[in-house]
């Protein structure tokens, strides 16, 4: 790294053979002897002392130093027979824009419109990257304006950064549809991808009626919608509650051929469950194949639990069942939400066959899902049925929660005296994991000493049926 000297930049202009110039001048040299001996003065430009424009804007590249490049930069402008390439004014401004050295980029700008160069719109992608990476929305405003001045006509790709800088800040929206409204009169054709950005942005701001004219604007000006643009006004349907609205959308989506991507069909799936309308939210489903989009976990999650919270669970378990025929395979969060749906509705033996299939299939029951079937079985007495489950669990190296072991152990033990069941309690507690989810180790004495206790009553229970 070369050290920047301090001094008075106006010295330059004032005096060519300060000290800077000096320093310059031998930068130049050295880096130019650095670079494969090249003779400091260019063949193509005889007149310049500094070499090649290329040699000048690899030098600027190459400096740590933000305002050390702008002096080169500046001290080479200075010669009458010397002009930069484009190159080096677009180095130069992602400098200056990265070191927050905002105030210097307007004379790089001056700097480039006084060379003849002609303006790309690459040196303005530029700068507003530049702006945008400062969070300096109007400066990024104002660069479309900027663009007018150096007599370029913004493209469709500036007006969409803009926008996009600009509905990302608070306040600035309205700003961002004034230039949308204007950007016609400048000859900038809004595309598809502006009147999404708007269209986002106003749903996000609650001004979902000023989104649905935009989408009508589209239609007029014959500016097509994609799936994007239908996507974001069913999210924004839904999310004020508005699902028939939301299903004309889709509907329209179909008639017109488009493909609705899997987010669509997602938020329609979540908003028709929580308005309970429960078969439209299937028939939804069942249509996704046939229009080109195969459900995913997520999507057939969401009708399981949207059965379950109603009170379905045996439509709960069509779903699942259909997954695999569908090509999709059911996870542990299918398997907990269906076995406690079954639960809620008395049906624990239901409950146990999905526990012994989600189990066969590897995954490792949540201990809600256990505690839920021996709370049930508990509760209508069946206290072997619940015991099966306690031992199904261990047996596999799964762990309950202490809970279970609460709700249990009193009742196989019941004719133990206190002490001893209060023993058994503790060890069923050892090992803590994490807050209040409490788990105990399956290797605990406590487990074969209830295993032993449940044989002892099966036998005097055979015993007795036998006299």
């Amino acid at each position: 790294m070369i050290r920047r000297p301090i001094y008075n930049s106006s010295a330059v202009s004032r005096h060519p053979t300060s000290p800077i110039s000096s320093f310059l001048r031998s930068l130049f040299s050295t880096y130019s002897s650095e670079n494969n001996n090249e003779p400091i003065v260019s063949k193509r430009n005889p007149k310049s002392p500094f070499g090649s424009p290329t040699r000048v804007q690899k030098l600027i590249a190459s400096q740590s130093d933000p305002l050390l490049a702008k002096e080169i930069f500046d001290h080479a402008s200075q010669h009458p027979s010397f002009r930069h390439s484009q190159s080096s004014h677009l180095v130069l401004i992602l400098k200056l824009g990265r070191s927050r050295h905002l105030n210097l980029i307007d004379d790089v700008l001056a700097n480039h419109r006084s060379s003849g160069y002609p303006v790309t719109g690459e040196l303005f992608t530029y700068l507003i990257k530049v702006y945008a990476e400062a969070k300096l929305p109007d400066k990024v405003f104002r660069t479309f304006y900027k663009m007018l001045e150096f007599n370029f006509t913004p493209q469709p790709k500036h007006l969409n950064r803009i926008l996009e800088v600009l509905v990302s800040h608070r306040g600035f929206l309205h700003k961002a549809f004034e230039l949308f409204k204007s950007a016609r009169l400048h000859g900038v054709m809004p595309n598809t991808r502006t009147y999404n950005i708007l269209m986002q942005a106003f749903c996000l701001n609650d001004d979902l009626s000023i989104a649905y004219k935009l989408f009508g604007k589209m239609l007029e000006r014959d500016v097509v919608p994609d799936v994007e643009s239908y996507r974001i006004l069913i999210q924004g349907f839904c999310r004020k509650g508005q699902v028939n609205a939301a299903m004309e959308l889709l509907e329209d989506m179909l008639n017109k051929g488009f493909v609705p991507d899997r987010l669509s069909y997602t938020t329609l799936l979540n908003s028709l469950c929580r308005k309970t309308q429960l078969r439209e939210a299937y028939k939804v489903l069942c249509r996704m194949k046939l229009k080109g989009c195969n459900p995913d976990i997520v999507h057939y999650n969401t009708m399981i639990l949207g059965f379950c919270r109603q009170g379905c669970a045996m439509d709960a378990r069509k779903v699942l069942e259909d997954m695999s025929s569908n090509g999709c395979s059911p996870d542990s969060v299918s398997y907990r939400t269906l076995i406690v749906g079954l639960c809620g509705e008395g049906m624990f033996e239901e409950g146990k066959k999905y526990l012994q299939e989600m189990i066969l299939n590897g995954f490792f029951p949540h201990f809600s899902v256990s505690n839920c079937l021996v709370k049930g079985f508990c509760s209508f007495g069946k206290v072997e049925e619940a015991c099966d489950v306690v031992e199904l669990v261990m047996k596999n190296g799964n762990a309950l929660h202490s809970d279970t072991w609460e709700m249990i152990v009193p009742i196989i033990c019941k004719e133990d005296d206190s002490e001893k069941l209060k023993m058994f309690i503790e060890d069923a507690m050892k090992v803590e994991i994490r807050g209040d989810t409490r788990l105990v180790d399956a290797g605990i004495s406590l487990g074969s000493y209830l295993s032993s206790k449940l044989q002892m009553k099966r036998k005097n229970v055979r015993e007795r049926r036998r006299l």
